[in-house]
């Protein structure tokens, strides 16, 4: 997705290789694993470090699990970047996937999200924001320079939450 807007990216695997970066995306998967890979490679304090400073973040599915204070369902450890609480296994097993087009307070047109066994934020604090939401759950918040989303935008062929992303990360506004 960030190669169909014309941003120039890299892939990060080692604390050094954050140096210079404005935001780093933290994609879906498997949380539990990205966890343990983040800790045996020494990228879980840099994470950590980097959003706490103030630098642009964006978890997607997984990644909202790493970013989100209090997890879940079953608990697990997180960054611990936003104030949320997340429910890990919200949705169950992969048949529990789907897609809506979802409006949002990015743009007039709803966008289209995608949904694979998908967590559930189950409270927001006071000083996230909800971009979005599906059954009246939030499915998109910020937070400062925090972003997350328990949906797979890179999925599709929509940018609007690459391009909300850049822009946070290039400035903080959207």
């Amino acid at each position: 997705m960030l190669s169909r807007i014309g941003v120039r990216y890299r892939f990060v695997r080692t604390a050094e290789e954050l140096k210079g970066l404005d935001g780093i995306i933290l994609p879906g998967g498997e949380s539990t694993t990205h966890l343990k890979v983040m800790t045996e490679e020494g990228l879980f304090e840099p994470l950590k470090k980097f959003g706490a400073e103030g630098r642009a973040v964006y978890g997607t599915c997984a990644g909202a699990i790493l970013l989100s204070r209090v997890v879940h369902g079953p608990t697990q450890g997180s960054l611990g970047l936003l104030d949320a609480t997340i429910l890990r296994n919200g949705y169950g097993r992969q048949l529990a996937s789907d897609v809506h087009l979802v409006p949002t307070k990015l743009r007039d047109e709803p966008v289209e999200m995608v949904f694979i066994r998908a967590p559930i934020f189950e409270a927001i604090g006071s000083g996230v924001e909800v971009l979005a939401e599906l059954e009246k759950r939030p499915v998109l918040v910020r937070q400062g320079k925090i972003l997350a989303s328990t949906f797979h935008p890179e999925l599709t062929e929509d940018p609007a939450i690459h391009s909300y992303f850049v822009k946070m990360a290039a400035n903080g506004k959207s």
